[in-house]
């Protein structure tokens, strides 16, 4: 392989396993490298580190082994059916009352830049890293043995997620089916709630799959309540309320289509007492005072990068200080931030610093994150990218 020499001191990330080596840490690669390839990771002592796919960018090389080994078809099927059999362990395999998990996270499953999503036996992929997408098909055959029988197709949907500049470039459309006659989408059960999942047109991999857990906690609390689900796309927190004997649902999203994909998911759970709003949350927000029990904010990501850090967390402020001024006394307030960039702690006192505005009582109920087949590894805490948190306004 290609060797890749750190600048002296610049390996201590490595040394506790850190995934993730940055292109300023670089002192010296030896050989021609290509975007994708496996290079193995030296410290300035010539002591090995890593290996994993080289990169041109911020993150040079996503680290897939610490040990050097033989990245042969076994090494990389071991991967998956770790993973796969992790989420055995969460009973989320062969589960009737939910049929969709993550089955493999990234950087939290040992292969930075790569996910899998499973809709109730379709497997979407999305490569982050060059090097992950030049070897799918090892991953398409790897799950074909791993899943057997109850996997029906392997759709990848990668176009959007790698990296702009890549020489290689990325087309959505199906690795394997099963049957030449499958949908384009399936209907996915998620604690006996019902979605349609659209992997070919829809957000993400078609479903926001790590608010599993979060919708589950607003159930326990929505019984004759009224509830706003606010930037709802399909719907999610909507369906589970409405199921869980909310009093009346109304949902928000400034796109027309995810209102669209909502109403679909509303009648196909046969709820009656829910209205929808193509509308923008902030100015819907102003003009609702003491009327919902329960408003969930569950924006998009306000910040990617950190140049723009600052401005998400003025816009997350504002978005909290509306609910929280106009929340009934007594009222939950549910709400997240996907932003990367705005830490746990910073995401909290922005909430302090809304109800401070606000001039209301606000206690913390809970905090919130995604669920377990979203899993962190420890030595990459940037993988816990959801926060939230349940609050009490009196």
């Amino acid at each position: 392989m290609i060797k890749i020499t750190l600048i002296s001191g610049k390996d201590h990330s490595l040394r506790r396993f850190h995934p993730w080596v940055f292109s300023g840490a670089i002192k010296k690669i030896s050989g021609d490298v290509k975007e994708g390839e496996l290079v193995e990771v030296y410290t300035s002592n010539n002591e090995f580190l890593a290996m994993g796919h080289y990169q041109i960018g911020s993150i040079a090389v996503r680290i897939c082994s610490f040990a050097q080994v033989t990245p042969d078809y076994n090494f990389w099927k071991s991967k998956i059916q770790t993973a796969y059999n992790f989420r055995k362990q969460l009973n989320l395999v062969n589960n009737q009352s939910t049929n969709c998990y993550r089955l493999f996270f990234g950087e939290g499953d040992g292969l930075p830049g790569f996910i899998i999503d499973f809709y109730n036996g379709t497997a979407v992929f999305q490569s982050y890293s060059i090097g992950i997408h030049l070897i799918k098909d090892i991953f398409v055959k790897a799950l074909q043995e791993i899943i057997g029988e109850a996997l029906i197709a392997v759709y990848d949907k990668s176009e959007d997620t790698m990296p702009k500049n890549a020489p290689i470039k990325a087309t959505n459309g199906y690795l394997y089916k099963k049957n030449d006659t499958l949908a384009a989408g399936t209907i996915a059960v998620e604690n006996n709630n019902k979605f349609y999942v659209d992997w070919e047109t829809g957000q993400k991999t078609g479903f926001f799959l790590d608010q599993r857990d979060n919708r589950e906690l607003l159930g326990n609390y929505a019984s004759d309540k009224m509830v706003l689900n606010t930037f709802c796309y399909s719907g999610g927190f909507s369906v589970y309320a409405a199921n869980r004997g909310a009093k009346e649902i109304h949902s928000t999203d400034i796109s027309k289509k995810a209102i669209e994909l909502t109403d679909k998911n509303i009648e196909l759970n046969g709820i009656k007492n829910h209205q929808s709003f193509a509308v923008d949350t902030f100015e819907f927000l102003k003009h609702k005072e003491n009327i919902y029990d329960i408003i969930v904010l569950d924006p998009p990501a306000f910040a990617k990068h950190q140049n723009v850090r600052h401005n998400a967390i003025m816009g997350y402020k504002r978005l909290n200080y509306e609910a929280i001024k106009q929340i009934k006394p007594g009222g939950f307030l549910f709400t997240f931030s996907c932003s990367q960039v705005v830490d746990k702690n910073t995401f909290n006192s922005t909430v302090m610093a809304a109800a401070i505005e606000a001039g209301r009582n606000v206690r913390v109920l809970h905090h919130l994150t995604q669920p377990a087949d979203h899993c962190v590894n420890i030595f990459h805490p940037e993988g816990e990218y959801l926060k939230g948190l349940v609050v009490h306004v009196e």
